[in-house]
């Protein structure tokens, strides 16, 4: 019993994407039973092993049978299932109102692994859960929407906002994006100015936070910020790469007129290019209310995060 939930048995949606993979190893290691709900069977055994403490089961995530099915007997859903972009404007709604519904269903708990594209453009300071959200970009005011259905729902619900990440399994990342070819010793892009500082949360981190979030029942109709360890600008996690792995090879900056051209013959790059802001004005996160709330945040340094991370991606996991 922690902060007043006891919890034996989640769901987590997502559970072959790289938070909910660390969300799933975070919830083992606290004795908790596990559901890993994920579309590819074959991709959730290769990542589990078929351990005894996880229950895998594959499904439509658009579904709501299949996600009332999964929640079955579960006392806690975590949503980490991520969509692509251009199925946002039509699918991403209606996907959260059926977890909403399946979490009512079911009376369960729920939270939610929620990004930062709601708050909008950096105000310069970092962004508290005060901060005023007004978001300028389509995929801004979806995620707005969505916590809005989340607020008029009488389902327990934590919003846990979090920054890129990077870590074990979490392939659908920029970060991801260098370090696969860095790894190999390919030549390698980095998105956005090389000199910015930004921020990038390492998925062990952002799921032992939101894991601490769940087992506290004050926590829940309300959101938190989870900043990762420190900002940190590409040409420093570039130096810190090739320090750990002898990467000598020049890393290009992928620029948002090479996306704009890439969206010519790619949707998924057009849709990143409204997106492209947050990597030229980076919105950094407060995780005060959280330290007061919870306690100490998780913060991995930089250098043993990509250390585990390059590990895992070299086999050794």
């Amino acid at each position: 019993m922690v902060g007043g939930f006891f919890m034996k048995r989640a769901l987590v949606l997502g559970a072959s994407g790289g938070m909910g993979y660390s969300i799933v190893k975070e919830l083992i290691d606290r004795g908790v039973e596990v559901t890993a709900f994920a579309r590819s069977e074959q991709k959730l055994r290769n990542l589990y092993n078929e351990q005894r403490e996880i229950s895998i089961q594959t499904g439509d995530i658009f579904n709501l049978q299949d996600i009332k099915d999964a929640a079955k007997d579960v006392d806690i859903i975590f949503q980490a299932a991520n969509i692509p972009y251009p199925e946002w404007e039509d699918k991403l709604v209606p996907f959260i109102g059926n977890i909403l519904k399946a979490a009512k269903i079911q009376k369960t708990k729920l939270v939610l692994v929620e990004n930062i594209y709601a708050y909008g453009r950096s105000t310069g300071a970092k962004v508290t859960e005060n901060t005023p959200k007004q978001p300028h970009t389509k995929k801004g005011k979806i995620r707005l929407h969505v916590e809005q259905l989340v607020k008029q729902s009488s389902v327990p619900t934590i919003t846990a906002h979090f920054p890129d990440f990077y870590g074990p399994n979490a392939e659908n990342t920029l970060m991801h994006y260098t370090l696969k070819d860095t790894v190999q010793h390919k030549k390698a892009m980095f998105v956005g100015k090389q000199t910015m500082a930004r921020e990038f949360i390492y998925t062990p981190d952002g799921a032992k936070a939101v894991v601490n979030l769940s087992m506290h029942d004050n926590a829940y109709g309300q959101n938190y910020n989870i900043p990762a360890n420190d900002v940190i600008t590409g040409e420093e996690l570039v130096q810190i790469i090739r320090e750990l792995s002898g990467y000598d090879k020049p890393v290009r900056t992928v620029s948002k007129n090479l996306i704009r051209f890439l969206g010519i013959f790619s949707i998924d790059m057009r849709e990143m290019v409204e997106m492209f802001y947050l990597y030229e004005e980076p919105v950094v996160l407060d995780g005060g209310k959280y330290e007061n709330d919870i306690g100490p945040l998780p913060r991995t340094s930089y250098r043993e995060g990509l250390q585990r991370t390059m590990e895992y991606m070299s086999g050794a996991k």
